[in-house]
């Protein structure tokens, strides 16, 4: 809390004493050098071994001979290089690391690998989880910018506490560190060095820090290497502003004097049109934009949000849970992208319209917890039953526990039909489900899609 301090002689720190402004030119300041490109200040900071082989020689070769590539990665680095570059060095760790998702994901938070890692720094599920990444029906913390750098470097930095080198810490944040481990134990059990260099490890991991190193070198040395990298200020792209209230993604931009294509490249966990301010209390934003956004929005008296949160019930099919909350089925399948023939579980939490006497925004349980189960709708067969005495189409419906109108629909009669004893009545009632295999176990890492 900030408090009114009254002008004072004494020293705030021992041995330290204000300087009067009659001394000032006699006084020896040391100028402080900061560096204005990003890329400089990027070099300063290189703390890792360099890597001389081949597949390094290679790489560089391939960034060369691809300046389009270089020029769309660097574009896109200039939103987050900043941010990582600061976090990097108040953790005391070497700056080439800024540079791993020019190798992950081409900085790319919204890359997607055939294994499901997703993000700019390419997490398993699994592994997000353990680092505290949140994935649910509303957000994926994995592709969130502010997040899902903490959980790399933390895991960065785990990995090397564990192996006591970069490489190898780069190498099992790439395989795994249990695999990693295993390929270290073999060296020495046979008496072979244990460096990055020396181990048996798949051909992605054993390209994995070369490629890293290649572009650690043209960072390093670009003209030398005949390549332009796009200047990067040396300051802050975005700052995070808070949410108060749900609003849909298209407004919130809009009051930002943002395109939505620019929010979302700051905000790439936001994948449904709405964002819940109890699980995302804060959005990045745009450095000059951040301030516009805050006035229009005290300014802004409309509704904020048109689409809320609805927990199923019960488990329903999906034509069932679009009438109940007044949409077309098409429309609810869409929006919380429901694939076809699957049935809704109890307890999933979807996207639904927003009514405009609703006030009150999304629960922090639910948006910060809720998820989307879905199971297979049953397969359906024809059977034939014979219709007993007394019987009317109401209580052959009871007896097998199917609606009066789907009786009536699956033999085109009416509800109310006369029925005769013996007489055959088509009903589609569900079959046995087949078995499926149990999915292997989810590997620590993966082979991201650039």
């Amino acid at each position: 809390m900030a408090q009114n301090l009254a002008p004072s002689s004494t020293p705030l720190i021992d041995n330290l004493s204000p300087i009067e402004s009659s001394t000032l030119n006699s006084v020896n300041i040391t100028e402080v050098d900061v560096p204005s490109d990003l890329w400089e200040r990027i070099r300063r900071g290189f703390g890792m071994p360099d890597l001389a082989q081949e597949q390094v020689s290679e790489r560089e070769r391939w960034y060369v001979e691809r300046p389009d590539y270089i020029q769309r990665m660097t574009a896109r680095s200039s939103k987050y290089l900043f941010h990582i570059v600061e976090e990097l060095e108040r953790r005391n760790m070497p700056t080439e690391l800024a540079l791993l998702p020019f190798i992950e994901s081409a900085f790319n938070p919204q890359a997607v690998s055939s294994a499901r890692a997703s993000g700019m720094w390419q997490f398993m599920p699994r592994t997000g989880k353990d680092f505290d990444l949140k994935q649910n029906a509303f957000r994926d913390d994995r592709r969130d910018v502010l997040a899902s750098t903490r959980a790399a470097l933390d895991y960065l930095q785990r990995l090397h506490s564990m192996f006591g080198d970069w490489h190898l810490a780069l190498a099992a944040y790439n395989w795994g560190e249990g695999n990693v481990g295993k390929a270290l134990a073999r060296n020495q059990r046979l008496g072979e060095p244990l460096a990055y260099t020396e181990l048996r490890m798949p051909a992605e991991t054993r390209l994995y820090v070369p490629k890293l190193q290649a572009m650690k070198n043209v960072v390093a040395n670009p003209q030398g290497l005949g390549v332009e990298l796009p200047p990067i200020p040396n300051h802050p792209y975005f700052q995070s502003v808070p949410l108060p209230r749900d609003a849909d993604v298209a407004l919130i931009a809009k009051l930002a004097e943002v395109s939505v294509d620019d929010f979302k490249a700051l905000n790439p966990s936001a994948h449904r049109p709405v964002m819940l301010a109890s699980g995302t209390p804060q959005i990045l934003l745009p450095w000059d934009n951040a301030e516009i956004f805050q006035k229009n929005m005290e300014r802004y008296g409309g509704r904020l949000a048109s689409w809320t949160a609805w927990v199923a019930p019960q488990n329903m099919k999906v034509a069932d849970a679009a009438r109940r909350v007044g949409m077309s089925e098409e429309e609810l399948r869409n929006v919380n992208k429901i694939p076809p023939r699957m049935l809704i579980k109890a307890g999933s939490a979807l996207l639904v319209p927003r009514s405009a006497s609703q006030q009150k925004d999304v629960s922090a349980k639910v948006a910060d917890t809720g998820q989307l189960n879905l199971a297979p709708e049953p397969s359906l067969r024809k059977q034939l039953v014979k219709v007993r005495k007394g019987e009317t189409m109401a209580s052959v419906a009871k007896r097998y526990k199917v609606s009066l109108d789907q009786l009536a629909e699956w033999n085109k009669l009416s509800t109310n039909s006369a029925l005769k004893p013996g007489q055959k009545l088509v009903l589609m009632l569900p079959g046995k489900v087949k078995r499926t295999k149990a999915s292997p176990a989810e590997p620590r890492r993966k082979k991201a899609n650039h």
